[in-house]
């Protein structure tokens, strides 16, 4: 059906699975355009400004979920009227609440952290990479890193990061892909599952160099099936959302700072589309 729901399940030592279920598009609620506040509803599944929650009962397997989330930032990565955008209400996101898995109960205050975002187009790019990393600091706010590379017509490519760190963002237009001994591949182009990295370098316009590696190795690869906007049929979208991260920042003058996590980053890329 059009509309789908989806929960994936990253287990920590275990291969992931991802359930998706199907609705009419009569049963899509959506706020209008510049309404406030958002809101977006099918069946017994919604999202809102601040929070989200649903059930579904997919193959024998019953997920519910009830969670609230807030956060300090917010950013838009892409906003092409032609194409679509890509934006994140909730950058470095504190999750609140309860999920439920086959009997299974987890809850917090807070649950966990994350990043909370909407995007929309007519169709699927051709190709695109995208990463988003949370730092959690120990005496501080968090950190965190977004970046996307998409293609777009007459061989353009889109290329953006936006940092937030310390409290102030940071914009990188200029991402150079990094020449690592573990062979990542070109932007633009979707290593195999033996090689699902992406390392990467930029400035910004106030002085602020960048490079990143993410490594999205392990058991928590999975390959999502998207179907395209038509339904015509589904392709394959490789994903980990228990990847690792190293950001190192440089100023002219000031030491090398390190960012680090084994498990606060997700990687995703696709290589082909609609």
């Amino acid at each position: 059906m059009p509309l789908q729901v989806w929960a994936t399940w990253f287990p920590r030592d275990g291969k992931p699975q991802s359930y998706i279920q199907g609705f009419p598009i009569t049963g899509l609620r959506i706020s209008s355009r510049g309404q406030s506040p958002f809101y977006l509803r099918i069946g017994n599944n919604w999202i809102e400004e601040n929070s989200c929650g649903g059930t579904l009962e997919v193959e024998g397997h019953s997920i519910a979920w009830n969670l609230r989330y807030g956060s300090t930032f917010r950013t838009t990565l892409s906003s092409r009227g032609w194409i679509g955008f890509s934006r994140t209400p909730h950058s470095d996101a504190l999750f609140s609440g309860g999920i439920t898995l086959d009997g299974r109960s987890f809850e917090g205050e807070p649950l966990g952290f994350g990043v909370q975002g909407h995007n929309c187009g007519y169709r699927h790019r051709g190709f695109w990479t995208w990463a988003h990393v949370y730092f959690p600091q120990p005496d501080r706010p968090p950190s965190t890193l977004e970046a996307l590379v998409y293609d777009m017509p007459f061989g353009l490519l889109f290329r953006k990061a936006v940092l937030w760190h310390e409290g102030k963002q940071h914009v990188f237009r200029n991402l150079r892909e990094r020449a690592s001994p573990r062979g990542a591949g070109a932007l633009g182009r979707i290593p195999s599952r033996n090689n699902f990295r992406w390392n990467f370098c930029c400035s910004s316009n106030d002085g602020l160099g960048l490079q990143a590696e993410f490594d999205g190795m392990g058991e928590s690869i999975h390959c999502l099936p998207y179907m395209k906007t038509d339904c015509s049929c589904s392709f394959e979208v490789t994903n980990n959302s228990l990847a690792r991260a190293l950001v190192c920042l440089q100023r002219s003058g000031a030491a090398v700072q390190h960012l680090e996590t084994s498990l606060g980053a997700v990687l995703e890329m696709a290589g082909r589309g609609e």
